[in-house]
């Protein structure tokens, strides 16, 4: 099937869209020059967007936000019977481990979808586990240690600073200037804090100073990592500690967010750009994601390699981070999505032909 007959589901979930709302210039006032400007779009706009560019290429393409409603899915897969689920479901029912349910249905109902299947999207949202796999396969990350019930006293052998995540969460859930602490105190204080608002167990690393490196990976069966970014963080103040927080990555009222300053590519001696693009690829791989992938990394004062994070299916935004490399490597906003389409839907092509 070629492309311009593909029809393509770009299926998201935003239980309240009716909250959303584009804030003025006038709600905030900043003590700091802003980076970026406020966007004035909201999510539902945006793929709205999507939907639009990518039927001008050629795709029969259409948004359906299912609201919290798993039926509403299945009754539109049942009616417009789409060739790909461009899948952007993120949480369900306010449950963010309910993103790989969604992903099985979709295996169960035999649907061609984009980015990682169930399995993936599981490991990689448990920290811990993530980090057991990466280094059982030899990846460097943060040495760490796991509390899964509270204490009188935190025991561990890491080096200070630490920084404290919820186990379970993605996209910066968590983390913020308090999650980096340097004593006994502030690690109950801050292990106490993640058990009390989201109610999972804390993660605590050490926290590695050094460069920020976040990189792209593109493909299937072939990926290929596309062109390393840094987050800068030389306009970063004294008072905030140099981490993409969750204020730096969503909040554009918050001076984190414009002091973390995207740079791609990154200049980087060619021996840490080609080993890093060798760990990203091979992390991909192990972690069994698939179509698209962003790795985080800390790159050491000693010129370590150090694997934060595999974030599956990440913001896929005209602005941000994967795109923002996508384009360095010379593919356009709408040429990235029609591959992720088509590395889908050749997939399930295969797998038809197995069976």
């Amino acid at each position: 099937m070629k492309q311009k007959n593909l029809k393509v589901a770009i299926v998201y979930n935003e239980p309240h869209p009716e909250l959303y709302k584009i804030p003025s210039k006038k709600q905030e006032t900043t003590d700091f020059e802003p980076y970026f400007e406020v966007e004035k779009i909201t999510p539902m706009e945006e793929y709205d967007l999507m939907a639009e560019r990518l039927s001008k290429a050629g795709f029969s393409a259409y948004s359906l936000n299912i609201k919290d409603n798993i039926f509403s899915f299945i009754e539109d897969y049942t009616k417009n019977k789409p060739d790909v689920v461009f899948n952007f479901i993120e949480i369900y029912k306010d449950k963010p481990y309910l993103e790989m349910n969604v992903v099985s249905l979709y295996e169960l109902l035999g649907v061609a979808y984009t980015g990682a299947p169930p399995m993936a999207l599981a490991n990689c949202q448990n920290k811990q586990l993530a980090k057991r796999i990466l280094a059982s396969e030899g990846i460097l990350t943060p040495s760490f240690t796991f509390f899964d019930k509270l204490q009188k006293e935190y025991k561990h052998n890491l080096k200070y600073p630490l920084i404290v995540k919820p186990a379970f969460e993605d996209a910066s859930v968590g983390i913020e200037n308090s999650a980096i602490v340097n004593d006994g105190k502030s690690l109950k204080k801050r292990i106490e804090f993640v058990f009390a608002h989201f109610k999972q167990p804390a993660l605590c690393e050490e926290y590695i100073d050094g460069r920020e490196l976040n990189v792209a990976v593109l493909g299937d069966v072939t990926p290929v990592a596309l062109p390393i970014s840094e987050i800068d963080f030389s306009q970063m103040p004294d008072h905030l500690y140099n981490i993409v927080s969750y204020q730096a990555k969503w909040d554009p009222f918050h001076e984190a967010y414009h002091k973390t300053i995207p740079v791609c590519p990154a200049k980087l001696p060619k021996r840490v750009e080609t080993h890093a693009k060798e760990i990203a690829v091979k992390a991909f791989r192990i972690m069994g994601v698939r179509d698209y992938a962003r790795v985080d990394m800390r790159l050491s004062k000693d010129n370590k390699l150090y694997v934060l994070e595999v974030n599956p299916n990440p913001d896929l935004t005209e602005d941000a981070g994967f795109m923002r490399s996508s384009k360095a490597a010379g593919y356009s906003y709408v040429k990235t999505l029609s591959k992720i389409i088509l590395f889908a839907h050749k997939r399930a092509k295969r797998s038809k032909s197995f069976n």
